[in-house]
C-alpha cells in the first residue's frame, strides 16, 4: 500500500478478511444491514429524492449503501481501498441487476480527477477508520457539485458510545468483530462540523441513529447524537 494513501493497512486487511460477510444480514455486517434503511431514508430526505442524481459512496465496502442508492434511482459510483470487499460488491451488484460503477481508489484521488462532479457525496462509517479524517471531508467537499449534498456518518467520542458501541457491540454481544473501533479515533460532532467548515461546507443537519440490537431495528432521531450520528452539509 502506498504510504501516502490516507488509509490504515491493518484496517484494510480486516475489511478484506470480512469480505465474504458483507451480504450476510446475520453475520458480522448485520448491523450495517439493520441501519441501512434508516440512513437511506435520511439521505433521500436531505436530497429531496434520489432519482437521476449522480452519487458517490466513499468507502463503499461491499456495496450495501451503494446498491440501495442505485435501487432508489441514483447513478452511483462506489470507491474503496479494500480490494476484496470491492470484488464482493461487484459480484453482488451483478447478481442484483443493479448498475454501480466500483473503483479501487481513494477519495483524494477521485477528488483530484473529478472535482465538483456529484450531486450527492456519502461517506458512511469510514471516517473513524482512517489516519486523517479531515482530509476525507475535504475530498468530499471537492467532489460535490455546487448546490449538492454531502452526508457523513460516524460515531461520537463519548462514554456512552464507548460503553455501547465498543464494549457492548464488540465484546458483550459480539455484533461486530472485536477491535473494529478504536475509541481514540471516534469523532465528536463539533470536530466533524469544524472540518466541514474548513473544507467550505456548511452543516445543515446533525441527527443520531438509534439502533436496537435486540430487535435489529434502527431509526434516525433528531438531537440524540451520543453514539452513531449523521451529518449533512452543503457547499457554503
Amino acid at each position: 500500500m502506498n504510504e501516502h494513501l490516507n488509509a490504515d493497512q491493518a484496517e484494510l486487511d480486516q475489511f478484506n478478511q470480512s469480505a465474504d460477510q458483507w451480504w450476510d444480514p446475520e453475520g458480522e455486517m448485520g448491523p450495517l444491514h439493520s441501519i441501512n434503511p434508516a440512513r437511506l431514508a435520511y439521505i433521500e430526505k436531505q436530497c429531496g429524492g434520489l432519482q437521476r442524481l449522480s452519487a458517490v459512496d466513499v468507502g463503499c465496502g461491499g456495496g450495501i449503501l451503494s446498491e440501495a442508492l442505485a435501487a432508489a434511482g441514483a447513478s452511483v459510483t462506489g470507491i474503496d481501498l479494500a480490494e476484496q470487499a470491492l470484488e464482493v460488491a461487484r459480484e453482488h451488484a451483478a447478481e442484483s441487476g443493479l448498475q454501480v460503477d466500483y473503483h479501487l481508489q481513494s477519495a483524494e484521488q477521485l477528488a483530484a480527477e473529478q472535482p465538483a462532479s456529484f450531486d450527492l457525496v456519502c461517506c458512511m462509517e469510514m471516517l473513524e477508520h482512517v489516519p486523517d479524517p479531515a482530509a476525507i471531508v475535504q475530498a468530499c467537499a471537492t467532489l460535490v457539485k455546487p448546490g449538492g449534498v454531502v452526508v457523513l456518518s460516524t460515531i461520537n467520542r463519548t462514554a456512552k458510545a464507548f460503553a455501547l458501541a465498543i464494549i457492548g457491540a464488540e465484546y458483550v454481544l459480539g455484533l461486530i468483530p472485536r477491535g473494529t473501533h478504536d475509541y481514540a479515533k471516534l469523532i465528536k460532532p463539533s470536530e466533524l462540523s469544524a472540518w466541514a467548515r474548513q473544507a467550505g461546507l456548511a452543516t445543515h443537519d446533525i441527527s443520531g441513529i438509534r439502533y436496537n440490537p435486540m430487535t435489529g431495528g434502527a431509526r434516525v432521531v433528531p438531537h440524540d447524537v451520543d453514539i452513531n450520528y449523521l451529518l449533512t452539509a452543503r457547499p457554503a
